[in-house]
């Protein structure tokens, strides 16, 4: 081969070579080598803090909370709401502050004169009879307001009198319609509160007379009706007019001989005594009754 054809033959090599891909050689082990177009064109992920769409999909892990941390936790107590009453005696509550005083004595005229309202309660305890999905306080409020509001019905009818032993029959006249059956006075007293086995009932009740316990100017509610009736009890005895209790001689209010077996329910008379008395009376105590006055409570 001539001078002229080699030389020719090395520029054909010079220009082949120029015109390929350098390769770059990746050191690691069975790596595949990659041209620099290749490194060239890769796309590098820019240092930014993810967007809020890129945030959203990501899964949120809350963190235990760390029990030696000072950071406090609160939590959320639920309050029971307040149970409602099967009938509201708020009408009679409002008649009895206005009538009767804290002593007892009733204003049988101011009753009179607000007769429409009076007889709007009387129809609403009519039209509102306990039944048995009613609490056992629920009942004993109902009757007791109910026997004390038609007592009140029952003088007015009579009035103006000196006592309710004037009216003939008093606790026998069956004039009071409820639902589809009429109740007297006594129907009510032996018929339904003393079977409720409540002795108490004795000193929340009135029969209109001076020695009757005092008519208490507030309503009856289910709700308070321990307290009331506990009250109501330790006033009856207090009362030095009605009772007269030592530790070794007692001088009873003849509700006591009246109805003598509901207070031996629990054990005897004494005891219940001594329960709701603040004098601590013998077992071996002397004991009377003093006379009932049936002068109207005005």
């Amino acid at each position: 081969m001539s001078i002229k054809q080699i030389s020719l033959l090395i520029t054909i090599l010079l220009l082949a070579s120029c015109g390929s891909t350098k390769q770059v050689v990746n050191t690691s082990e069975g790596a595949t080598p990659k041209t620099e177009e290749q490194i060239n064109t890769t796309e590098i992920e820019p240092d930014t803090e993810p967007t809020i769409e890129q945030t959203e999909e990501k899964e949120i892990v809350a963190e235990p909370v760390n029990p030696n941390s000072e950071e406090i936790i609160t939590e959320t107590i639920e309050i029971p709401e307040e149970p409602i009453e099967n009938i509201s005696h708020n009408s009679w509550n409002e008649l009895l502050q206005k009538h009767v005083s804290v002593n007892g004595n009733v204003n049988y005229k101011g009753f009179k004169s607000d007769s429409v309202k009076f007889y709007a309660y009387i129809e609403h305890l009519q039209n509102n009879a306990p039944n048995n999905l009613w609490t056992r306080n629920d009942k004993l409020a109902y009757w007791i307001n109910a026997y004390n509001a038609f007592t009140i019905d029952l003088i007015l009818r009579n009035y103006p009198l000196q006592s309710i032993k004037d009216i003939k029959e008093p606790w026998d006249q069956r004039l009071w319609k409820i639902d589809s059956k009429w109740y007297t006075l006594n129907d009510i007293e032996h018929q339904i509160l003393r079977k409720m086995d409540e002795p108490r009932i004795h000193f929340a009740i009135v029969c209109a007379s001076v020695s009757c316990p005092k008519l208490k100017n507030t309503a009856f509610t289910a709700f308070d009706l321990e307290t009331q009736l506990t009250v109501a009890t330790k006033e009856f005895l207090s009362d030095t007019s009605k009772n007269e209790l030592s530790v070794n001689n007692i001088k009873l209010s003849k509700i006591f001989k009246w109805f003598a077996k509901d207070f031996k329910t629990n054990g005897s008379m004494i005891d219940f005594l001594n329960q709701n008395s603040d004098i601590k009376i013998s077992d071996k105590a002397k004991k009377s009754y003093l006379d009932y006055n049936w002068d109207l409570n005005d």
